[in-house]
């Protein structure tokens, strides 16, 4: 059983980013510097009971490694285990979010639809904000329903970067389906 959740931060082409393991699961890929940072790593260490400790793994190393490949265009899938903290709603969200294939883009509309909740909406959004393993877990492949680029924790300049570096059209979805 893990005894803090190991950290370790990596500096991306999008921009810094903080990775986090709990045990044989990485639990953290997200953005150094966002706003809701003190609320999302006090939810993280409050779900496994643990403290943050900047550690050296080689779960963190083999994640290093998939982000380095993701963003050399080596790699569209990804293969670290995760683990998430979060409510079963959110969790429900985040597991529709890897449904959506490298490329592809939704809106929270889409996303609520599929999940079968289309008055959720907001919910959705929310919870998508709420996701601590960017990248992993693909929030940047949602955009607004006018086909715009919103919220991001990274900010929409890392966004963009993603989207472009997927090859995504944002009016040209490549839905789920």
């Amino acid at each position: 059983m893990a005894d803090s959740i190991c950290i370790q931060y990596y500096k991306s082409p999008a921009g810094e980013l903080i990775l986090g393991s709990v045990g044989d699961r990485l639990c953290l890929c997200d953005w150094r510097y966002r706003k809701m940072r003190e609320s999302i790593d006090r939810r993280i260490r409050n779900y496994f009971g643990l403290d943050y400790r900047e550690e050296h793994t080689s779960l963190i190393d083999a994640a290093r490694t998939e982000l380095e490949q993701y963003f050399r265009k080596e790699r569209r899938d990804f293969t670290i285990p995760l683990s998430t903290a979060g409510t079963d709603f959110q969790n429900n969200v985040w597991d529709a979010l890897q449904q959506i294939p490298y490329g592809g883009i939704a809106t929270y509309q889409e996303l609520a639809q599929r999940m079968a909740r289309p008055e959720a909406v907001r919910a959705v959004a929310t919870a998508n904000g709420a996701n601590a393993i960017s990248i992993f877990i693909p929030c940047h492949r949602i955009i607004g329903s006018d086909g715009e680029l919103v919220g991001y924790a990274g900010g929409l300049r890392a966004k963009k970067l993603l989207l472009d570096l997927e090859g995504s059209s944002p009016g040209q979805y490549a839905l789920f389906d």
